[in-house]
């Protein structure tokens, strides 16, 4: 796993249900501080890593460009990718845009106050958040465009898709803001439950919606033009004696495709459900804190055991496991052109065969292990480091 903090967070204040109604968008689909987790081998690597497992090379990993953002970050980092520019930041104001093929640095301004979270990019706008709750937006030239208001901390990078920018609360609020001047569009309210674990769960936009994981297992679809609720799925029931048994929050954002949205759950199951519909199309019990990452015939996740997994997408069926990364701490896997990625808690990327899941390959970056899951860029994985690094890292053809 990822040397991210992990934390529980006691919620006070009950919210609001989201609306009920069906969106219009539905019928078109196809058919007190908080105390660490580190001690439950969560968040931060609770031991030194192990030793790097011996492999068959048969690929050779390269970094392609590393980046200094600077400012150690957290876990409400992580990069946006965009086509003319990747764009990240950092607790101390730092944002960045740098060009995706080369590295090089397009642009650097500095926030006039530290960042709790971000970075949210669309053609229109570059978008992060503060402790404070302020949201504040730049053009893609990195100039002040507009700065507002959400009830408290912005607790991840906010989401940019078709004119709205989408704002995640600490207190479990979901905004919609126009990414034009920021005015609030809709905003989505749900109880959250006593304790939550502090990752970050994002979202995914698809065809006019939403769809984003909530702290006790729930998958949501939402109108992106309303925020209307279209539909919601368990992908886990909590369960047990204690809070702490009863964790069972989505941690990491949704895979969806044409005709389905998978999720999973820390202590509870990965599970895939009908786009239109919210019925569940198959689900098993396993705990993932890492993400989620897909294929044209497999599903790729990282188990909270540091077990990298692929599942028949169709049906859940397991293909392979491999376990020798368990002691490295993995992060959420990341299709890395013809193989599955995963970052470990010294910052290597290590390379694994898509069809059986044999190392094959890896290369050492700062030594830092991922905030978050890195992401796809053609050919190439993008990640930002916990020492405060924008990294790109490919196969080598």
């Amino acid at each position: 796993m990822t040397r991210i903090r992990a934390t529980l967070i006691a919620v006070g204040a009950l919210m609001l249900g989201g609306c009920e109604s069906m969106p219009s968008w539905m019928p078109s689909l196809p058919s007190i501080p908080p105390p660490s987790l580190s001690w439950l081998g969560i968040g931060r690597t609770p031991h030194k890593p192990g030793p790097l497992p011996s492999y068959d090379a048969k690929v050779t990993a390269r970094v392609d460009w590393q980046v200094p953002i600077g400012g150690k970050g957290g876990e409400s980092f992580a990069p946006a990718v965009r086509p003319e520019a990747i764009y990240a930041a950092s607790p101390d104001g730092a944002i960045v845009a740098v060009d995706p093929a080369s590295g090089r640095q397009i642009w650097r301004i500095k926030s006039e106050r530290p960042l709790s979270a971000g970075v949210g990019a669309q053609g229109t706008a570059v978008v992060v958040g503060t402790a404070k709750g302020d949201v504040i937006a730049f053009d893609p030239t990195g100039k002040s465009l507009w700065q507002v208001k959400v009830s408290t901390e912005v607790a991840g990078p906010p989401k940019a898709a078709e004119g709205k920018i989408i704002v995640w609360a600490l207190d479990g609020r979901i905004y919609g803001l126009s990414d034009a001047d920021g005015s609030q569009k809709w905003v989505y309210q749900r109880t959250l439950p006593s304790l939550t674990v502090r990752r970050f769960a994002g979202g995914t936009t698809s065809r006019g919606a939403l769809f984003t994981g909530t702290a006790g297992g729930k998958l949501l679809a939402l109108d992106l033009a309303t925020g209307a609720l279209g539909w919601e799925a368990s992908v886990a029931t909590p369960k047990g004696a204690t809070e702490l048994e009863r964790i069972a929050d989505v941690t990491s954002a949704p895979v969806v495709e044409e005709r389905q949205a998978c999720a999973a759950a820390f202590q509870g199951r990965i599970a895939c459900f009908d786009i239109a519909h919210g019925t569940l199309i198959w689900s098993r019990d396993f705990s993932s804190l890492g993400g989620i990452a897909v294929d044209g015939r497999y599903l790729y996740v990282t188990d909270d055991k540091g077990s990298v997994h692929a599942l028949d997408k169709a049906t859940g069926a397991s293909i392979w496991k491999q376990d020798k990364l368990a002691a490295r701490f993995p992060s959420g896997p990341v299709v890395v052109g013809d193989y599955v990625g995963t970052v470990d808690a010294e910052g290597y990327l290590h390379l694994l065969d898509r069809n059986d899941g044999n190392l094959v390959g890896r290369v050492a970056t700062d030594g830092s292990a991922a905030l978050s899951q890195p992401v796809a860029v053609g050919n190439a994985a993008v990640w930002q480091s916990a020492g405060g690094t924008l990294i790109s890292a490919s196969a080598a053809r």
